[in-house]
C-alpha cells in the first residue's frame, strides 16, 4: 500500500484535509509508493499561523543559541546521511552516491549558517557628528517561504532555510510533490535539534499552495528554484504583493573546449557534468562548444564510446553512474526533445531513447544521448532539456563561442577548459553568466559564497546562501544617537547635518 505523506505544521505531522492528493512513484520501478497531500489555502494559512505564533520568541532568541541549534542539526545530518540519501533515491531516482553528495552540499550551508553571530554583526561609526554615533544592525524579515524543485529535495531547501532560521525568521517550505518525503525528515530532525514548534513548517502542494504563499499577507519573502516561466510568475506576483523575492529559473550551460585543453580531462568533466543525476541539474553542462574542427572531431571521438558505455541502473545499484528520470511524464518530454533534435537536422551520435533496463522495464530510464552539429537556431540548443542529452555545437573561434553564450537567453553557469591564462581571464571577465568555471565543469559556489545566475536564470536582486542569503533574509536598520550632554537648546529647521 502506498504511504500517506502528510504536512508538518506547528511541530507535528498533520494529515491533509483538502481532499486532493498526488501520487509519488519510485522512478526505478514505476511503482506508486506514496500519496502526498496537496494543501489548500486554508492549510497554508494554518502553517502561517503556527509560524506567526512562534516568531516573537524565535526572533528574540540570541543568534548564538540559534547557531547552537543549527549545529546540533548539522550533527544529526552527518550521522543520518545514509537514511536521508535512501529516501531521496527512492523518490527521485538518482544514484545513492549522488544523493549523498547533494546532502553534503546542503550541510555546507548549514555549517555556514552556524556562524550567525558573526554574520549578523552590524557596523559602528563613532562621532559621525560631534557627540553623535551611528550604528547599523540586521533584523529578521519575519515569516519567509521556500518553493523548491524535485531535482534536489534536500540540498535546495538547505540553500534556504538554514540561513533564514539563523537570521531569526520562521520558515514555510513547499517542496516538490514528486519527492516530498525528504522534507519531512528535515523537519523532524530540526525539531529534534531544538527548533521550536512552528518555526519550520512543511506544506505540500501544487499551484494552489504556491498562490496561497504568494498572496498571504503575513509572508514577507519567497525563495524559489525551478523553471524560468514559473520563476518569472513567482517573481512578478511577489512584487505585486509586496514580497521580497529571489527566483532562480532555467539554464542552458555551455562548456568551451579550447584547442589547447587536456582532452581527456575535458571529456571526463563533460561525462559527469552532462550525465550525472541523469542531467536533472540546473548546473548540468548541456552544450559543449569545441573550438575548431580538429578539436570537435577529437571530442566526439572520445565522447561517443564513453556515452555508450554509461552504467545505467536503479539508484540503489552501487555500480550505476546514472539512474532513471523522475517521472514517466518527464521521460516522455526528454524523448520528445531528442525527436525534435533529429527532425531539426542535428546529428544523433548516440541515441538513448531505446534503452530498457532489464528487470526494471516499468522504470523511467533513458540512455545517455549525444548530438553533434547542433546550431543555435535548434530547439535542443535554445531550451533547457533537463535530461541526459548533450549537444555539441561547433565554433570556429573563441569569439564565436563567447558570442553564443552571451546571446543565449539563460546565464546560469558556464565553463572553459584551457591551458591559456589569457583566454581564461578574458572568459571570466567578459562572459555574461553568473557562475564561471575555469577547468571546473560545474562551478557551484561553496556555501560561504552565493549561488545565482544572470539574465533569465535569476529574477530578483539577491543570489542564494552565503552573504547574499544573509542580506536577503534580513533588513537593515541604522541608528543615529546623541545623548543629552550633547543636545543643543532650541529647534533646528534646516536639513539635518552633522557638525
Amino acid at each position: 500500500m502506498p504511504t500517506d505523506i502528510p504536512h508538518f505544521i506547528g511541530g507535528r505531522r498533520v494529515a491533509g484535509r483538502s481532499g486532493r492528493t498526488a501520487a509519488v512513484f519510485n522512478p526505478a520501478t514505476g511503482e506508486e509508493t506514496g500519496v502526498v497531500a496537496l494543501a489548500s489555502t486554508d492549510e497554508v494559512r494554518e502553517a502561517v499561523a503556527a509560524a506567526k505564533k512562534a516568531l516573537p520568541e524565535w526572533a528574540g532568541t540570541t543568534p548564538l543559541r540559534r547557531a547552537r541549534i543549527l549545529n546540533r542539526f548539522l550533527r544529526i545530518l552527518e550521522e543520518r546521511t545514509d537514511e536521508l540519501a535512501a529516501v531521496i533515491t527512492a523518490e527521485h531516482g538518482k544514484v545513492l552516491s549522488d544523493a549523498r553528495g547533494e546532502i553534503q552540499r546542503g550541510m555546507e550551508v548549514v555549517e555556514f549558517a552556524t556562524a550567525a553571530p558573526q554574520l549578523l554583526k552590524g557596523e559602528v561609526t563613532e562621532n559621525v557628528g560631534t557627540r553623535v554615533d551611528s550604528h547599523s544592525l540586521r533584523q529578521p524579515l519575519g515569516i519567509v517561504a521556500g518553493i523548491t524543485p524535485f531535482n534536489f529535495p534536500a540540498m535546495v531547501p538547505m540553500w534556504m532555510f538554514p540561513v533564514a532560521l539563523a537570521c531569526g525568521n520562521c520558515f514555510i517550505l513547499k517542496p516538490s510533490e514528486r519527492d516530498p518525503s525528504a522534507s519531512l525528515l528535515l523537519a523532524a530532525w530540526l525539531k529534534e535539534a531544538g527548533v521550536p514548534d512552528g518555526v519550520f513548517n512543511v506544506v505540500h502542494g501544487d499551484k494552489e499552495a504556491v498562490d496561497a504563499i504568494l498572496f498571504d499577507p503575513d509572508i514577507s519573502a519567497v525563495s524559489f528554484v525551478g523553471s524560468t516561466p514559473i520563476a518569472r510568475y513567482i517573481y512578478e506576483t511577489a512584487a505585486r504583493t509586496g514580497k521580497r523575492c529571489q527566483a532562480l529559473g532555467g539554464a542552458k550551460n555551455h562548456m568551451i573546449i579550447m584547442p589547447d585543453a587536456d582532452m581527456d580531462q575535458a571529456v571526463d568533466a563533460l561525462m559527469g557534468a552532462a550525465y550525472g543525476s541523469a542531467g536533472e541539474r540546473c548546473m548540468a553542462i548541456s552544450v559543449a562548444v569545441p573550438i575548431g574542427e580538429k578539436t570537435a572531431d577529437a571530442l566526439i571521438a572520445k565522447l561517443e564510446p564513453r556515452v555508450r558505455a554509461l552504467k545505467i541502473g536503479p539508484g540503489t545499484d552501487p555500480d550505476a553512474e546514472m539512474g532513471p528520470l523522475v517521472t514517466k511524464q518527464h521521460l516522455e518530454r526528454v524523448r520528445g526533445y531528442v525527436d525534435t533534435g533529429v527532425a531539426e537536422g542535428a546529428k544523433l551520435v548516440v541515441d538513448g531513447r531505446g534503452f530498457r533496463m532489464q528487470g526494471y522495464e516499468n522504470g523511467y530510464f533513458i540512455g545517455g544521448t549525444l548530438f553533434d552539429n547542433v546550431t543555435t537556431d535548434m530547439t535542443i540548443y535554445k531550451e533547457e532539456i533537463f535530461g541526459p542529452v548533450l549537444a555539441v555545437a561547433r565554433a570556429d573561434s573563441y569569439e564565436t563561442a563567447a558570442r553564443m553564450i552571451n546571446e543565449h537567453e539563460f546565464g546560469n553557469g558556464t565553463a572553459i577548459f584551457t591551458r591559456d591564462g589569457d583566454a581564461a581571464r578574458e572568459f571570466a571577465h567578459q562572459i555574461q553568466v553568473g557562475m564561471i568555471g575555469i577547468n571546473v565543469p560545474i562551478p557551484v559556489p561553496m556555501a560561504f559564497h552565493s549561488f545565482g545566475g544572470w539574465k533569465a536564470s535569476l529574477f530578483g536582486d539577491h543570489h542564494m546562501h552565503g552573504p547574499e542569503g544573509v542580506r536577503f533574509y534580513t533588513r537593515l536598520k541604522t541608528i543615529t544617537s546623541r545623548w543629552p550632554t550633547g543636545i543643543r537648546a532650541g529647534a533646528d529647521f534646516v536639513m539635518p547635518t552633522m557638525r
